[in-house]
């Protein structure tokens, strides 16, 4: 029976979040195939042994319980994971399953880590999540792919702001860390005082942010698992009662609604939808699983909007729910996940290490 490692929290303002997904992976995790070990990485990044029981806590502070065991990492090492107060002691892990949404855990950086470790991971590799976590540069690739995406501006801290330019994109426009999801930090702006506004508070969260046209349009995702010959979910719709899809309408208000398959799309529109979708994984090196947002204008106009590297595994997360509709339950798909990560390591690890 291989050893599963969950890793959850981490130096995100979306650690709460992930803490949340792991617990959903804990209990849909098949036990008959897999031991599952917890590791937590606190707020300040240091990385902890979590007990089950503390995972589930429900005022969990990762590194302040004493029950939470510190760990060090040993590179390359047969078994790299070790409990600081005792490095003759390891954590016996085959597979890593990441659930690190956001900045530090989402973006490439500790993707890189376990590279080190040299262990097999679920989700993109280090480039895959470190060009789609940026906002920027994956609309840059997916726009030189020939995939229509949501105008946008790009600026850096520090940069001259350029309102008369940005309002010829007229209003209303979206404020976005280039870096960060679960929609911390994005804004609506429908005039010059809330544009700055939104734009101050948004550099709180990173150095670079985008600033996007408003699309009138309904907001459509798909789910797509796989490495070199990914597979794609049907389309679910995202409906909110109220202002757009922030934070607080995603976990605090309840003012989202999820619909899958959504309604009123024609199977031509679907087909295009996930076959964008589909090239999107591809062209941004994406493996093992993506969520793909996009704006539906009309069968002939829709825009890819974002790509979600981690996606959540919250209770009302869609990436699950839209496998589930596919046919994948959730204890199949956490096992799929695992599976294309031993297979992707398997592949790295056929490949030569010398010139000769």
């Amino acid at each position: 029976m291989k050893t599963v490692a969950i890793i959850a929290g981490g130096r995100s303002p979306e650690h709460e979040i992930s803490v949340i997904s792991a617990r959903n992976i804990y209990n849909a995790i098949d036990t008959t195939l897999y031991k599952i070990e917890v590791i937590g990485i606190s707020k300040s990044g240091e990385w902890f042994y979590l007990p089950e029981k503390s995972l589930f806590e429900t005022t969990l502070e990762i590194g302040a319980n004493t029950e939470h065991s510190p760990l060090v990492l040993m590179p390359f090492n047969k078994q790299p994971v070790r409990f600081a107060k005792d490095v003759n002691k390891s954590l016996n892990i085959d597979v890593f399953f990441p659930i690190t949404h956001g900045v530090y855990g989402e973006d490439g950086i500790l993707q890189g880590v376990l590279e080190y470790l040299n262990k097999p991971y679920t989700g993109p590799g280090v480039l895959g999540s470190a060009v789609g976590m940026d906002k920027d540069v994956t609309k840059q690739i997916l726009q030189q792919n020939g995939i229509k995406v949501t105008p946008w501006v790009t600026y850096f801290k520090g940069d001259i702001i350029q309102y008369e330019e940005l309002e010829t994109m007229g209003y209303p426009l979206f404020v976005k860390p280039a870096n960060m999801g679960s929609g911390v930090g994005v804004e609506k702006a429908e005039n010059r005082e809330e544009l700055v506004n939104a734009i101050e508070n948004a550099f709180k969260f990173d150095i670079k942010l985008l600033i996007e046209k408003g699309i009138k349009g309904r907001e459509v995702e798909t789910a797509v698992m796989g490495n070199l010959q990914p597979k794609v979910s049907g389309v679910g719709e995202i409906i909110v009662n109220s202002g757009f899809y922030t934070y607080e309408n995603k976990y605090v208000n309840n003012e989202t609604k999820v619909v899958i398959p959504a309604e009123n799309l024609s199977a031509s529109t679907i087909e295009t939808i996930t076959k964008t979708a589909l090239k999107a994984h591809r062209c941004l090196q994406l493996e093992g699983l993506s969520r793909v947002d996009f704006f539906y204008v009309s069968d002939g106009e829709f825009y890819l909007n974002e790509v979600n590297t981690l996606p959540g595994f919250t209770n009302i997360s869609m990436y699950p729910k839209l496998w589930e509709a596919a046919g994948v339950g959730y204890s199949d798909l956490i096992t799929q996940l695992i599976i294309y990560a031993q297979q992707r390591y398997e592949l790295r690890q056929a490949l030569k290490s010398t010139r000769l």
